[in-house]
Order: C-alpha cells, then sequence, then structure tokens
C-alpha cells in the first residue's frame, strides 16, 4: 500500500505541473480578437510544451521516481506521454491554419515573424525526435546514433518552444504567468543539467575496471568488473545497470545490462551480453583493464522485492541472465525455497550457463525444464516453445502460491504472460521486466 501510494503521488505531482499552464492563461486579460479556437489551440501548445518539458525528469533516472513503478514502466510512459503531447504541439498550428485561414500566409518563412519560424522549427525538431524513435530500427539507425541524435534533439527541441513563446508574448507579459515558465524553464534545465553534469561527475568518481571477459554459451560473454577505490553496487536480484565502456560518463553513448552476479558479492559485479548488435558484437574484444562505468541498480524486476513460498522462473534466450543473478544470490544465501526454471532456447548449445544451473541442482531446491526450439535427435524434454501445456505439464501443484519472474524476447514474454493467464494463474503474481524502450 505504501508503494502504491507513494506511486499515485507522482502521478499527481505528473499531472499537476503538466496542466499548470493551462490554469495560469486564465488569469487576467485576454488578448481581444483572438476566438475560441484559437485560445484552445494555444491551450493545447502550452500542454504539449509543458508535458514534453517534464520528461526531462522522467527519463533522468531519478530512483525515487522509478521505484514504485520500475524503470521499463516510466520509459514506456515517457513514449506514450511523447506522443501525445506531440499530437496536441501539432495540433496548435493546424488549429489555427483551419479556424483563421489568413494565417496561411506564415508558411512562407521569408515573410513570417521570426518567432513564427522559430515555433516550425521546434516542431520540425519534436518530429525528429518522434520519427527516430519509432522507426529507429526501420531507418537502420544505431542505437548509439540515435541516443545522440534524441538527447541533444530534445534541448534544442524544448529550448526553440520557449524562445517561440517569449516571441509571440501573448502569454508571458503578466508577471504571474512570466514566472510560470520561468519556474518551468529553470525546472528543465536544473533536470538537464543533472542528467548530464551531475550524475556524470558522480560517476566518475566511482570507475570499475574490465576483471575478467568470459565466454558463454550461446553467442554471450561475461563482464566482471573490480570498483577502483570504492566498494562496488549495492543490487538486489534482477536488477540492472547502464554501462559505459571505453569512454567518459559524460558520453551520452550507453546500454543497459542486467547483472549476473551474485547480489551477495557487490564488490564483484557481473554482467552477461550477448551478441545482438553493432556495441554488443564488439564485446568479445573488450580486454581486461578497461576504464567502465556503471549507472544503477534500476529496476524492480527482483526476488528481494516480493516474499512468496517459492518461485517460477520462465527465461527466453539472454532472458537467463536476470534469472541467474536470482539462483546465484539464492545460492550465496542458502535459500531452500523451491524453484522452477523453464528455459526456453534455440538450441541447446545456446542454453547459456546450462552447466552451472545443472550443478546448483545440488545445494538448491531447483527444478528445471529445458524447452529446445530446434531440439537435438534423441531429446526426450521438453521441444518447441513454452506454452501453457508445457507449464502446465511441469507445474507443482504449488503453482497459486508462487511469485513468477518472466523475461526474454518481447513476443516471447507476451506469449508466457497469455499462457499463465489461460492456466487461471494471479497476473498480479507475474513480474517481467522489457528492455524494448531502447
Amino acid at each position: 500500500m505504501r508503494l502504491f501510494l507513494y506511486g499515485a503521488f507522482w502521478i499527481g505531482i505528473y499531472f499537476t505541473v503538466s496542466v499548470a499552464p493551462l490554469f495560469v492563461l486564465l488569469i487576467g486579460d485576454t488578448p481581444p480578437g483572438r476566438g475560441f479556437w484559437r485560445e484552445f489551440s494555444v491551450g493545447l501548445g502550452f500542454l504539449g510544451m509543458s508535458m514534453l518539458g517534464w520528461q526531462f525528469f522522467l527519463t533522468g533516472r531519478f530512483k525515487s521516481i522509478t521505484s514504485p513503478y520500475g524503470i521499463d514502466v516510466v520509459y514506456h510512459f515517457h513514449r506514450l506521454v511523447s506522443l501525445i503531447a506531440f499530437l496536441f504541439i501539432l495540433l496548435h498550428p493546424v488549429i489555427i491554419f483551419i479556424s483563421t485561414p489568413v494565417t496561411l500566409v506564415f508558411l512562407n518563412p521569408l515573410s513570417s515573424p521570426w518567432w513564427i519560424n522559430v515555433g516550425f522549427l521546434s516542431l520540425l525538431a519534436f518530429a525528429v525526435i518522434i520519427v527516430t524513435s519509432l522507426y529507429r530500427l526501420n531507418l537502420g539507425m544505431k542505437y548509439e546514433h540515435w541516443s545522440i541524435i534524441h538527447s541533444y534533439t530534445s534541448v534544442i527541441a524544448v529550448a526553440l518552444s520557449t524562445i517561440h513563446i517569449v516571441g509571440v508574448s501573448y502569454y508571458v507579459h503578466e508577471p504571474l504567468k512570466r514566472w510560470l515558465w520561468i519556474f518551468m524553464v529553470a525546472a528543465w534545465i536544473l533536470g538537464l543539467a543533472y542528467i548530464r553534469i551531475l550524475k556524470p561527475l558522480l560517476m566518475l568518481r566511482r570507475p570499475y575496471t574490465v576483471r575478467e571477459v568470459v565466454k558463454e554459451r550461446g553467442d554471450s560473454w561475461t563482464l566482471e568488473f573490480t570498483p577502483e577505490g570504492h566498494d562496488g553496487m549495492n543490487f538486489r536480484p534482477g536488477q540492472f545497470a547502464w554501462l559505459i565502456l571505453e569512454k567518459s560518463p559524460f558520453a551520452v553513448r550507453e546500454h543497459p545490462f542486467s547483472f549476473s552476479s551474485s547480489a551477495m558479492h557487490p564488490e564483484r559485479p557481473a554482467i552477461t551480453i550477448k551478441e545482438l548488435g553493432d556495441f554488443t558484437s564488439q564485446i568479445g574484444g573488450i580486454l581486461p583493464g578497461t576504464r567502465a562505468y556503471i549507472d544503477g541498480p534500476y529496476g524492480t524486476f527482483s526476488i528481494d522485492r516480493q516474499r512468496s513460498q517459492g518461485y517460477v522462473c520462465i527465461a527466453g534466450g539472454v532472458g537467463i541472465t536476470p534469472i541467474m543473478s536470482m539462483l546465484r544470490t539464492m545460492n550465496d544465501r542458502s535459500d531452500r525455497r523451491p524453484v522452477t526454471l523453464f528455459y526456453g532456447a534455440k538450441t541447446w548449445e545456446d542454453a547459456t550457463f546450462r552447466e552451472e544451473i545443472e550443478n546448483m541442482k545440488a545445494s538448491l531446491n531447483l527444478q528445471v525444464v529445458y524447452v529446445i526450439e530446434d531440439a537435438p535427435e534423441g531429446w526426450e524434454g521438453e521441444k518447441g516453445y513454452i506454452t501453457a501445456e508445457v507449464l502446465s505439464r511441469n507445474l507443482s501443484e504449488h503453482r497459486y502460491d508462487y511469485e513468477y519472474y518472466v523475461c526474454g524476447p518481447q513476443p516471447m514474454q507476451t506469449a508466457v504472460k497469455k499462457a499463465l493467464d489461460k492456466l487461471g494463474l494471479p497476473m498480479e503474481r507475474v513480474n517481467s521486466e522489457s528492455f524494448n524502450f531502447v
């Protein structure tokens, strides 16, 4: 209940600060001769601008904001709200042009006032952000390049929008309205300064060194780190962090990865990375001694957040990584609560950590069900995908009392959740975490 109220508090704060400009618009005299539709369009523009400006805080990884929901939920909310806010901003000029056709002359940048041109530039900048975010993969854009474009264009877009508002001046000439926008812009600048200046400075004081690079099954690599001049990072089993390798913490290029090591050993955190893209395909070439910076921990996907009589872990591919952190932590704690692991892999050779998982059966109360898509000849275990039938055959009679943890590719997570729901399992006990927000 406390966590729910805390989450509701932040939702209320975001709603309040986002709609504040609309209430301030009602104060004082309205400029004459503008009509309902003109004022309505201005209200939409202000609302959209306010919603986008506060995104600097939503994406700033403030743990007090992300802890009630999980950072993946916050980032998905950021994506949805940004689309809605962009629609509001886009409707601002569209409604003006439709309701007052004479304003179509402003489409000519050579004869338009400078503040009109600045407004169109800000709209173009927001459009670039939206298009590159929605269609990054279709455009063949590397994550690193998209991250740079997204970060800097966002600042430019918000700055241009603010200049446009000041240039129009209809709603900033009165002291209260002027101070509202000064407050909001100052808050956005402070949020940006924290993200791009203060946080990197703090990370600069807590560097890590790559201690070891280990080749794993399934085209994966484990990087183990040694903290330099500090005690390491305390994290919950299943959480993740953003990793920066061979660069300054001020670099925009960073990538999220789950911890695969035990939470009982913060002095030697480790992550396991599968070769999937441009950055990850180079992990095998990282040398011991490489400088690294780790921003974390983040995420609510952890057995330490919910008490349960037992656990069911369902992993697909590299989704075994946070599950491995949970198993290793339970092993170090001598935790004998029952765990059933469903592990889906394309081939038997792709089953990362399979030898260690088998060895853990001697010290954990662990049942492992491998589900192999392309099973080898003579395979007697489960084949294909993790379906409701596979789950039903292998879940214990206490299945309704356990907590469930699902991690893997998004299509796999969606299918597994449908399967669990089909079996009548309580969905409030199903935990998952997705990285498709990047």
